[in-house]
């Protein structure tokens, strides 16, 4: 009989009395009459020893009698095959039965793990997994991976109707026996008669069943890596989970390395060297990552987000720390989703201040200083840092009063939204970067609910060519009254200005203080040092002085950031030069 238990949205279902049966007597009755059966994790039997069942935060002994050779021997009898990587399962539950064996082949230790399916425990990173691109778990033993695992096939095939296939080793993801358990929904499932075969029937599930997604647990050996490179430059989703705690584990692990792209030796020029003030041999990633997306599963309802692996890795390989997302739930289901930035203070003040205050800063920043195009002989230099703010903290101070929030949004006074409707406002968006608009709206504390109905919207925010493309949308929202609001294009500026004319907020111009977390996609050192370049030479040379400034080489990447930038500035700029200098240039109004 099925158990049931609530927990805030998530519903877990186990088969426990499946697993008891399966104990002997004494050790069944005990775990019947506990108080905390509900959170029994396993159940370890070893030959002499007293038996022990473990809960998330502690573990006790079951009886008095030491486990004999007869106990062990009847928990054998009820169970199914022990596979090559001695594992066994109960038919149709997800329950998993590890031996432990001695020299000669006898198992004289047992593991017994509960198996449950939890419904609703992937609403951390539903948005993740609706965007099609492969995404790799990681975390230690117990935290849920499988169960996130399990969970991710089932919505993948029952909710956004995919075909989807199960490699299933152990038969710890669809449950022992020929006949999968429901928790997978409509996926399918492979099994494998050997451990060391799993790598074939990747590849055989890709070229046999033609699917759009292949769900793979517990990647842990070089050909098996190989196959999942393989599986995703053929186009197919892969959700998978590997061995390690966080990504630095992988790209020290020669084995899974190449998940993440692999790390190779480079030789650098002697002015690429200099450029990067680096050894001239350095790390670097070697290829695309097979996952585009990593997911560090510190707890059950603690995940850390890494949205683009290859990013992720760049920076670290860097020796800087990235800055992923850290994504929460409580009990009643709501997700929290947070971004720690990292500190980035010493290398970024020392390469804004002059060769004076900094003497050891060497390449194209020794200058110290932001030139204008040359209108005129005299230089314009901009001020120290530590000249405004002191010698310390510098940079946090500067950061700080850019990063200065007003409170747009005051809740103690009651606000209506443009047609006198109650706030928040709910907007539809029709392609629209959602990842855009989640973001304005968080930095900017906007009162906005965006919804996927448009019979539950108060307005509607689109990009001008669909509009003009949809004839559909214009009469649904006519016939429901529905203002359309439209943009050219997505991008941030044009985004925000959109959502603060629908709240009815003043946005004749560009305030004293630029919030750059609106523009930074991931919050890399070099995002937010391209950023405040770009805000310091508006603010200090473009603006007040009218005149136009170059800044530094950047990636294609971060110049399209800059831009952003400055389009929210009411200012125009072009890229120019040859890569790897292709700058910006910034002009005056």
């Amino acid at each position: 009989m099925d158990e049931n238990i609530s927990l805030g949205r998530m519903q877990i279902t186990d088969d426990l009395s499946k697993l008891l049966h399966i104990l002997p007597e004494q050790i069944r009755s005990s775990l019947e009459k506990h108080p905390q059966q509900e959170s029994l994790i396993e159940v370890v039997m070893d030959l002499g020893r007293l038996p022990e069942a473990r809960f998330p935060n502690k573990a006790e002994y079951l009886g008095e009698t030491p486990v004999s050779k007869e106990d062990i021997n009847y928990c054998i009898q009820r169970v199914g095959l022990f596979s090559g990587d001695n594992r066994a399962g109960i038919e149709r539950t997800l329950h998993r039965i590890s031996a432990i064996r001695n020299r000669t082949g006898d198992i004289i230790g047992l593991t017994c793990r509960v198996g449950r399916a939890v419904f609703g425990t992937i609403a951390m990173i539903r948005d993740l997994v609706e965007t099609g691109n492969s995404i790799l778990m990681l975390g230690r033993p117990g935290v849920g991976k499988t169960t996130a695992l399990r969970e991710i096939a089932r919505v993948l095939a029952d909710e956004l109707h995919k075909r989807v296939v199960i490699i299933d080793t152990s038969n710890e993801i669809a449950g022992d026996g020929d006949i999968p358990h429901p928790a997978i929904g409509r996926a399918r499932r492979m099994q494998v008669a050997r451990p060391e075969l799993q790598h074939q029937v990747m590849i055989e599930a890709v070229e046999n069943h033609m699917p759009e997604v292949i769900v793979i647990d517990e990647i842990g050996t070089e050909l098996e890596a190989q196959a999942a490179r393989t599986i995703a430059e053929r186009g197919v989703q892969l959700v998978g989970t590997a061995h390690g705690n966080h990504i630095e584990n992988l790209i020290k692990n020669p084995t899974l390395s190449d998940l993440v792209g692999g790390i190779q030796a480079v030789t650098l020029g002697d002015d690429e060297a200099r450029r990067r003030a680096s050894q001239k041999t350095v790390l670097e990633r070697k290829a695309p990552p097979t996952f585009e997306i990593a997911v560090e599963m510190l707890e059950r309802h603690r995940w850390v987000v890494h949205e683009s692996v290859s990013d992720t890795v760049d920076t670290l390989l860097r020796n800087r720390k990235p800055s992923p997302q850290v994504r929460t739930v409580n009990e009643s289901g709501h997700v929290t989703i947070t971004r720690e930035l990292p500190e980035v203070a010493p290398k970024l003040a020392s390469s804004l201040q002059t060769p004076e205050s900094a003497p050891n800063v060497r390449g194209w920043r020794s200058s110290g200083q932001m030139q204008p195009m040359p209108v005129s002989k005299a230089e314009i230099k901009i001020r120290p840092l530590a000249d405004e703010f002191g010698e310390e903290n510098s940079f946090e101070q500067l950061l700080d009063s850019s990063w200065h929030q007003q409170d747009i949004y005051a809740r103690e006074h009651e606000i209506s939204g443009p047609n006198g409707e109650d706030l928040p406002l709910h907007v539809y968006p029709y392609g629209i970067s959602r990842q855009q608009l989640d973001q304005v709206i968080e930095v900017l504390n906007l009162p906005v609910v965006l919804t996927k109905e448009m019979d539950n919207a108060d307005a509607v925010l689109a990009l001008r060519s669909h509009v003009k493309n949809h004839s559909k949308l214009r009469h649904i929202s006519k016939a429901r009254h529905i203002p359309i609001h439209s943009i050219k294009a997505s991008t941030i500026p044009q985004i925000t200005r959109s959502l603060r004319r629908m709240l009815n907020m003043d946005d004749s111009g560009v305030g004293e203080t630029t919030d750059l977390r609106l523009f930074s996609h991931n919050g890399s050192e070099d995002e937010i040092e391209a950023l405040e370049e770009a805000r310091l030479a508006v603010e200090q040379i473009v603006i007040p002085k009218g005149q136009p400034v170059e800044l530094l080489p950047r990636s294609p990447k971060v110049r399209k950031i800059q831009h952003e930038l400055v389009e929210h500035y009411h200012l125009k700029s072009t890229s120019f030069g040859d890569e790897p200098n292709r700058r910006l240039r910034i002009f005056p109004a």
